[in-house]
């Protein structure tokens, strides 16, 4: 009926805009996506931001976090002051998407939207590095649980590249991505396709559907967009070869070192290959191939610890994943891992910081709840196949039901094996599920 619903809508948008959609969104945006040469940014600033970031991440402690957070504000304040000219405005943008980047790898969420929110105020930066920066704001309210605001934010980020885009500046590259960061948003809300307000963008997901070639194009967070909607659409095939290219094209290379695939906070290049490897793994286990599905998330959970730590919430996201997999496989294989699913759910509810049980109201303010919820449910689960731990189960179930909240699925049907008429798809960007 949605998908009816859908097709009707782009139809009659196509009517209407026909003229305007000719020669196709996908040839605009392959004609437009090499018009710019990247960022004019100053080479020294972009040294100590990459300087910056290997600095906090070689121990990945407090203190050489803070550390980079010193060369980072040195470097920003050795810049020219606001407004004077492109490169200047550009660099104290990196500057400040770098500072948001490890500030949210240290859950210090609000602060990092802080910092981001002041590139908003260069009025000389350019396009493309205030559409990254939108983009990270973007993600880090999804993370928050603060979907107003991020589609808000949104919205704002699509107006910035359509109007670009119109004056023929280059930015269709630019509009990909604002309907990629407006697509992730509409996921979030349990829409499977964009919402009738952004219908041309609607049209744009189409298109690229019918020419799956033309989604291998893409890359960084609007890639694994693309693949996201085509696996929750359940396009196993075209979102597997997505996933696959963004995983297969790890080149290691610095967030800041490619000024044109500038990306920051949780939507940086380490996170959307992290997601994406996490993402095929989950793709496998839907598949029913259980054993690439346990090689490619036992691949994300060893890059998470490499990248965060091994205590770090995000490794508990990932494990999280490992449970399902081997849940499914249990079912699905008529086998029994009742050991190894008890294990991986209580480590990642440790991780994970989910309150106790018996707080009141707990279920209400834990941070990641979709993730927590998602767990304590499959952790209930195992719990109540054995008959003196039922009672625990089912208090452990009645607070996961209390803590979802996602829009697309309930919790039972996220946990159910025994149909594919929906699949739940964790984002391990922003901790939630699809």
């Amino acid at each position: 009926m949605i998908r009816t619903a859908l097709s009707r809508a782009a139809a009659t948008v196509a009517a209407r805009t026909s003229a305007k959609l000719r020669p196709s969104l996908l040839a605009r945006w392959r004609s437009s996506r090499h018009l710019h040469d990247g960022i004019n940014a100053n080479p020294v600033a972009v040294q100590m931001i990459n300087y910056a970031l290997s600095l906090a991440r070689s121990h990945k402690s407090d203190e050489s976090y803070g550390q980079a957070q010193l060369v980072l504000e040195q470097c920003l304040s050795s810049q020219p002051g606001e407004g004077q000219d492109l490169a200047s405005d550009n660099s104290r943008a990196m500057v400040l998407m770098a500072m948001s980047t490890l500030l949210s790898e240290r859950g210090r969420l609000d602060e990092a939207t802080e910092k981001l929110q002041k590139v908003e105020d260069l009025s000389s930066s350019s396009v493309g590095v205030r559409i990254a920066a939108l983009e990270a704001l973007v993600g880090l309210h999804l993370e928050l649980k603060q979907d107003h605001t991020s589609s808000v934010l949104a919205d704002k980020c699509l107006e910035l590249s359509e109007k670009h885009d119109e004056l023929g500046s280059g930015g269709s590259e630019g509009y990909t991505r604002a309907v990629a960061v407006k697509g992730l948003v509409e996921l979030v809300h349990g829409n499977l396709g964009l919402c009738k307000d952004v219908a041309k963008g609607e049209l744009f997901i189409r298109e690229v559907e019918r020419n799956v070639e033309e989604v291998e194009e893409f890359t960084g967070s609007t890639a694994l967009f693309f693949g996201e909607l085509l696996h929750a659409r359940q396009s196993f095939e075209m979102a597997k070869k997505v996933y696959q290219k963004i995983v297969q094209n790890d080149s290691r290379n610095e967030e800041f070192s490619d000024p044109s695939a500038l990306a920051a906070g949780n939507m940086s290049s380490d996170n959307v290959l992290l997601a994406a490897t996490c993402a095929l793994g989950q793709l496998e286990a839907h598949s029913g191939n259980f054993g690439d599905a346990e090689e490619m998330l036992t691949r994300a959970l060893t890059k998470t610890e490499e990248h965060f730590g091994s205590h770090h919430p995000k490794v508990g996201v990932v494990l999280t994943c490992i449970a399902l997999m081997f849940q499914r496989k249990a079912v699905q294989e008529h086998s029994s891992s009742i050991l190894i699913q008890e294990g991986l759910y209580r480590r990642a509810i440790e991780l994970l910081k989910a309150p106790a049980l018996e707080a009141e109201g707990a279920e209400a303010k834990v941070d990641r709840s979709d993730i927590v919820a998602l767990a304590r449910g499959g952790y209930a689960e195992v719990l109540c196949i054995q008959q003196n731990r039922k009672h625990q189960g089912e208090k452990m179930k009645r607070w996961a039901e209390a803590a979802w909240g996602n829009r697309r699925l309930s919790l039972a049907e996220a946990l159910d094996v025994s149909t594919s008429l929906k699949v739940p798809i964790i984002d391990a960007r922003i901790s939630r599920v699809l």
